[in-house]
């Protein structure tokens, strides 16, 4: 009869020349659409006419998802670009979120509160699901906060109407400082979560000529040197 032949195998715990499965690759961050404003989201564009999110010196958009309010932010610096929830249209006393770029290359979404003309870090985020990016020279982010939230001083429920303040500038070692320019934009009314819309607010360089003064000034100007000095 057959005997059987039993064969030891030895698994040894040596896993030199075997490398480790290798962590899947991270999805890359998908790119604002911004034909997408005023239809299916809220945006807010700041710079020169006709820019876009990878264009504009600063870029906001809001859109409902179930409970949440997803926020996108893009601005044109290599430090951090922010947005603040506001009872009126002046710094101090409000929620704001930051998308900061820090010395590692990554972009980290903070969480402050507006203590008169500076801001303090606040430990407690509502922020979800963040991405972030720092490419040709500007910060982009995405993030998840909840519409509401109980109450709570430093985090303002977006279920009701607010100011938004528009604000970026330069980081060091990953902390924010002053933003880039004196007078940061504001949204002119309140902002609803539940309305969408595309505003365009021209940069101080496109400002010029477009106040009701400086068109009649020209208009004067204009008639004086056709009309001849007497």
């Amino acid at each position: 009869f057959l005997v059987p032949v039993f064969y030891l195998v030895v698994i040894s715990s040596d896993y030199t020349g075997y490398p480790f499965p290798t962590a899947p690759p991270v999805d890359p961050f998908a790119k604002i659409r911004v034909d997408d404003c005023g239809k299916t989201k809220g945006c807010f564009r700041y710079g020169k006419p006709g820019c876009n999110a990878e264009t504009c010196d600063y870029f906001l958009s809001y859109r409902r998802i179930g409970a949440d309010v997803e926020f996108e932010l893009s601005a044109d610096t290599d430090g951090w670009v922010a947005v603040g929830f506001s009872s009126d249209k002046k710094m101090g006393g409000d929620d704001v979120m930051a998308c900061v770029h820090d010395d590692n290359g990554r972009v980290r979404i903070q969480h402050f509160y507006n203590v008169g003309q500076w801001a303090k870090e606040i430990q407690r985020n509502p922020a979800r699901d963040e991405e972030g990016v720092f490419e040709n020279n500007r910060v982009t982010c995405r993030f998840k906060r909840p519409v509401y939230v109980p109450r709570e001083e430093t985090i303002v429920d977006l279920h009701l109407s607010w100011y938004y303040l528009f604000a970026w500038g330069p980081a060091i070692q990953g902390s924010i400082t002053r933003h880039d320019t004196d007078s940061p934009p504001v949204s002119e009314r309140v902002v609803s979560i539940y309305k969408y819309e595309d505003i365009f607010m021209p940069s101080a360089a496109y400002q010029t000529f477009s106040s009701p003064f400086c068109l009649l000034l020209i208009v004067a100007l204009t008639f004086y040197l056709l009309m001849g000095t007497p």
